[in-house]
């Protein structure tokens, strides 16, 4: 039972590791990286902020409409109806009003305003699109750095076993005679060389893999790694072109180039903006209340009745007069007080700007200033990309040229130190020669694979210029 258990354990142990352990493709990782990144998800977050001033800016188009509603109660001294004295007495009442206005002219403010919103949400896509890009070449610049290192640990590992079958040979031929015991130490100190090469290497791969596990928010850094692709390395056709074609085609599509030009529009409708606020405004309004009382009612009865007003003195006759008799009754019906209480008003509104402390013209001032500012941003964006592709054209070309002139020699030092171990072997080289040999070859073995991985990534870079995407094809 015990050993069932066991079993089990160490299957589901197995299984769980499997499941945890993720070698990744360079699409795979740009993919998290653009999922994860936290620049981009506050971009996104500026973006959904421009639509809504997007959203905001489409309302202004339409009527705005207010209702009120109120009610209200009284309580204190006030004239009784019934009796004509003053009492404390509670009364009440509601109220109900709408309101209606409506923009017919605002200097095109509306339209600006919408026009400019627009521009801005365009502005915001530009600007997400710009940092994928870097964000992608960031990640591939990681991912080659781990290849690098893969592959330079790789060669470590390969010129450790070369060197310890070097000593297993070299103590066959001091016991053939051949060498003398000496011979060995060197041999036993350049093995020491190369476990020493081999940790480095082997550290160099591994922090180069936490560090693209952090750029993608990865934690478990011991099961992460890439997935086995190879990157072709060819002359590419790219070189074929011109700094001045690449920068040319850059204009067209280049994402920074592009959020620069909306930001000279921008700035283009913020001067019409400013400048609309020394224009006339004409709105149009309309507005209905009414209102409903609660109290009682004091009216005519329609019998009228004798009103002393005064006495003749020469006659004391008394002079009476007639008045209706009042009589106190409940409130309207509701209904009937919306209608009769109700009043309209209506009308145009014009404004005039004649004097505001010369506000809206150092607004002015100011969006055109904002203007040339862009402007030269603009330009000193497309300086700053044409020296960025020139820089690269050059690096990619120079690093290509070192990459050919690195497997000339890898060639030369493999030839050279097979022609050492045959002279070695036969005992007319000394160890120390023999060693020097056997290091140039390792040495022009780890400058291949480092001018490989220079190259690569140069040409990657200019390839980004050129608009091509980044992979390991």
């Amino acid at each position: 039972m015990k050993k069932f258990i066991l079993i089990v354990v160490t299957v589901l142990s197995t299984l769980t590791l499997s499941a945890q352990k993720k070698n990744y493709t360079l699409e795979e990782c740009v993919r998290m990286a653009l999922e994860k990144n936290i620049n981009i998800k506050q971009t996104e977050l500026d973006i959904d902020n421009a639509r809504n001033d997007q959203w905001v800016a489409k309302q202004a188009f339409l009527p705005n409409l207010n209702v009120q509603s109120q009610h209200i109660w009284n309580n204190g001294l006030s004239q009784n109806i019934t009796n004509g004295l003053i009492e404390n007495l509670t009364t009440q009442f509601s109220s109900l009003g709408a309101s209606a206005g409506v923009t017919l002219f605002n200097g095109r403010q509306n339209f600006n305003q919408l026009y400019r919103a627009n521009l801005n949400v365009l502005a915001r896509q530009y600007q997400l699109d710009d940092i994928k890009d870097n964000t992608s070449l960031f990640v591939a610049n990681a991912y080659l750095q781990i290849m690098f290192n893969r592959e330079l640990e790789q060669v470590q590992r390969y010129q450790l076993e070369l060197t310890k079958a070097e000593y297993e040979r070299t103590q066959n031929l001091i016991q053939a005679g051949v060498l003398t015991g000496s011979d060995l130490y060197d041999i036993e100190a350049n093995v020491a060389e190369r476990e020493q090469a081999l940790i480095q290497a082997e550290n160099a791969y591994r922090l180069a893999r936490i560090s693209l596990a952090q750029l993608l928010l990865i934690t478990d850094y011991e099961n992460f790694d890439i997935a086995e692709e190879d990157f072709a390395i060819p002359f590419s056709e790219i070189l074929n072109e011109t700094p001045k074609s690449i920068f040319n085609k850059a204009l067209s599509f280049r994402n920074d180039i592009k959020l620069g030009e909306t930001n000279i529009e921008i700035a283009k409708k913020d001067i019409d903006l400013a400048k609309g606020n020394l224009l006339p405004s004409l709105n149009a309004f309309y507005s209905y209340n009414t209102r409903i009382s609660y109290s009682d009612r004091s009216i005519s009865s329609g019998v009228l009745e004798d009103f002393p007003i005064g006495v003749v003195r020469s006659s004391g006759e008394v002079v009476v007069t007639q008045v209706p008799q009042r009589e106190v009754v409940g409130p309207l019906p509701f209904g009937d007080q919306f209608t009769q209480n109700d009043g309209h008003s209506f009308g145009l509104s014009l404004n005039i700007p004649v004097f505001n402390g010369s506000n809206a013209r150092s607004a002015i001032k100011r969006s055109q200033i904002n203007l040339e500012r862009v402007q030269n941003q603009l330009e000193q964006t497309k300086l700053t990309l044409e020296s960025n592709i020139n820089q690269a054209y050059n690096d990619a070309s120079g690093a290509f040229k070192v990459y050919e002139a690195t497997q000339k020699t890898l060639l030369a030092r493999e030839e050279a130190y097979k022609v050492a171990q045959n002279r070695y072997s036969a005992g007319v080289m000394n160890s120390f020669d023999f060693i020097i040999a056997q290091q140039r070859y390792q040495i022009a073995a780890s400058d291949i694979v480092r001018a490989k991985f220079d190259y690569i990534f140069k040409l990657k870079v200019l390839e980004f210029y050129f608009g091509l995407t980044l992979n390991a094809k």
